[in-house]
């Protein structure tokens, strides 16, 4: 209903300037790019705020916990394969992992689907698969990538993590007391995804859509023949614009004027690391362990998905 009302009001405080708007070729593109990228992904985004919000009500730690084996290298890899099974963003797989821990599955494991979870849900693949017609091999990348990335860090984690590292913070109200449960839960748990992940999509898509207005032509044209550039320009971008992992794809493929490779380490960094959910690992695990967590994850993402796409979409 709020964001119904906003919509409401933002429609008719624009109504007015509407041919003002028009007349500016620049403002008129940037508001076709901004739309064209906000609705698109608005679909995909309520898909996985009606999954992520099930999850919070009827998906209890206690259930995926049990389905992990002990072992931690088996766990690692059945951590990360779980991913795939339970949709949800990045604010989603956060909370998930810390309660998992809290229940004895192996940290390794736990982060292994920390990370996969946003990034290999079948939300995410085929909203990829929308935004990319005629790329399928783009799933392909994001999907080998992505999970590629979760079992490293697992993998890394348990053979040089300092688990003491790990702070988990004081137990939160609602695990306490207990969260609202039945349909209310769903309802309140769908809501505030909602809202908080739309947020993000629309200052990705603002983003975007300065870009395509503010940044010269040249310059993407002269990005396009610097593919390392060019790869390290979307993974600052990914860490920075903290876009959904339903909706992230959609921004991607607004940027067409820079090679797939670039494009596909945003889809890759995205999920795994940015300023939102380095905000969310610190008040679930510490500062020293967003901290160090993050920088390994973003070095391994980036090298991962650049050598992923090279394999399978080619330098372009």
């Amino acid at each position: 209903m709020i964001l119904v009302l906003l919509l409401a009001v933002a429609l008719l405080v624009a109504l007015p300037f509407n041919a003002r708007l028009n007349a500016d070729q620049k403002v008129a593109t940037a508001g076709t790019v901004f739309a064209g990228v906000f609705l698109q992904a608005v679909p995909f985004l309520v898909l996985g705020t009606l999954v992520s919000g099930a999850i919070a009500t009827w998906v209890t730690p206690s259930m995926v916990a049990r389905v992990l084996p002990r072992n931690t290298a088996a766990a690692i890899g059945v951590g990360g394969v779980a991913g795939a099974l339970l949709p949800g963003c990045e604010c989603a797989s956060v909370p998930i992992s810390a309660r998992m821990m809290d229940r004895g599955v192996p940290q390794a494991a736990a982060l292994a689907f920390l990370l996969s979870a946003p990034a290999i849900n079948p939300v995410v693949l085929i909203s990829t698969a929308v935004a990319f017609p005629g790329e399928p091999r783009m799933v392909l990348a994001r999907f080998t990538a992505s999970l590629l990335t979760a079992l490293v860090m697992g993998g890394l984690w348990a053979r040089f993590g300092d688990p003491s590292i790990i702070v988990r913070r004081a137990i939160a109200h609602d695990e306490v007391h207990g969260s609202p449960r039945g349909w209310s839960g769903f309802a309140e748990a769908m809501r505030h995804d909602f809202l908080e992940s739309a947020g993000y999509l629309a200052m990705g898509a603002l983003a975007v859509a300065l870009m395509h207005v503010l940044v010269p032509a040249w310059m993407f044209e002269r990005l396009s023949g610097q593919i390392l550039l060019g790869i390290l320009l979307m993974a600052a971008l990914a860490v920075i614009l903290a876009v959904c992992s339903e909706a992230d794809a959609f921004v991607a493929a607004s940027l067409s004027m820079l090679p797939l490779v670039p494009r596909l380490v945003f889809l890759v960094v995205g999920p795994v690391v940015d300023l939102k959910l380095i905000a969310m690992q610190t008040g679930a695990f510490g500062a020293r362990f967003a901290t160090r967590f993050s920088t390994a994850t973003l070095a391994v993402a980036v090298v991962v998905a650049t050598a992923t796409g090279a394999l399978i979409l080619g330098w372009r």
